[in-house]
């Protein structure tokens, strides 16, 4: 049986509703500001692994909203589409995430806005933009907790609802294994506009990581899996040792309900600060915010024939 490296008993990473439990091998980081001091290399775990949400987990706000903020900064989209992909995404938030005709539009849409583009500039816009808006946006606590999965040997996957693009590079530019993510259809280099799959979300989720757990001879008892939504409850839920990280009100009552972890990692004031980008990470994630492009993709090309 593999020999996991163990961590000197202190505080996790700080967060309100903290318990001391964790998944197998890994012990609570050795600094309460979330902050990880290097360590000697573990023995490899090879069945069990990590499982990180991005938006409002592993980041403050919502990658589609920063990346669609880059977009703009680079004259791609303006001002007033950030407005509207906002108040569209509260939306969202505020009403039936899972409304079957908003998921329906958002699984139409959901990369027609990259149609045409070639796949290497969408890797080089989403490493531009990670580094410019999102690298600082990474809650410390969370990379703290991917980092005691890394440290035990076991190795760490995003699962997002983001273009798996995005996805990819945040996970290469944190040091982690790797990515899953909505993924767009290529025909000889350039994007389609059409999904491959299923937009990543809620129960697809779960289907993802069961696949890959087969795949990498994980043992889905041993994993665990680190989510703010009840959204991905089926994620939670798939995993032995679930934990809820900056959770919504409806994930924080299943939590408690189920004996879950509990980790907050924010404040009155990082809340403040994040602002309106806080409420773009719930519901259908990506799929309010890349729907808004789509169809403002589609009147222009509307306009343009009717001239």
């Amino acid at each position: 049986m593999p020999r996991t490296r163990r961590w000197p008993q202190s505080e996790p990473p700080t967060g309100q509703d903290d318990d001391s439990r964790a998944a197998p091998g890994v012990e609570p980081g050795p600094d309460p500001a979330g902050r990880h001091t290097a360590a000697p290399a573990a023995t490899p775990d090879l069945t069990a692994a990590a499982f990180f949400d991005v938006d409002n987990t592993m980041l403050q706000g919502a990658s589609m909203y920063w990346f669609a903020r880059g977009l703009a900064a680079r004259k791609y989209v303006s001002a007033g589409d950030l407005l509207r992909f906002a108040a569209r995404q509260l939306r969202f938030r505020l009403v039936a995430t899972e409304h079957s005709g908003q998921m329906d539009l958002a699984k139409r849409s959901a990369l027609a806005f990259v149609a045409g583009w070639r796949v290497a500039d969408m890797e080089r816009l989403a490493e531009e933009i990670y580094d410019e808006l999102i690298a600082e946006r990474v809650w410390s606590g969370t990379r703290a907790l991917a980092q005691l999965h890394l440290d035990a040997g076991q190795r760490v996957w995003l699962v997002t609802a983001a273009p798996a693009e995005i996805g990819r590079v945040m996970a290469t530019r944190l040091g982690l294994t790797g990515a899953i993510g909505t993924v767009a259809e290529v025909s000889n280099g350039v994007y389609t506009g059409a999904l491959v799959g299923d937009l990543m979300h809620g129960a697809a989720k779960a289907d993802a990581i069961t696949k890959l757990a087969a795949l990498e001879g994980l043992d889905l008892g041993r994993c665990a899996a680190y989510s703010d939504s009840i959204n991905d409850l089926p994620m939670l839920s798939t995993v032995g040792h679930p934990v809820a990280v900056n959770p919504d009100s409806a994930l924080r009552r299943e939590a408690r309900r189920q004996g879950w972890q509990v980790r907050d990692f924010r404040s009155a004031r990082k809340a403040a600060r994040v602002g309106v980008p806080m409420a773009l990470a719930a519901g259908a994630g990506a799929g309010a915010v890349v729907t808004a492009l789509a169809l403002r993709r589609r009147r222009r090309r509307r306009r343009g024939r009717d001239r």
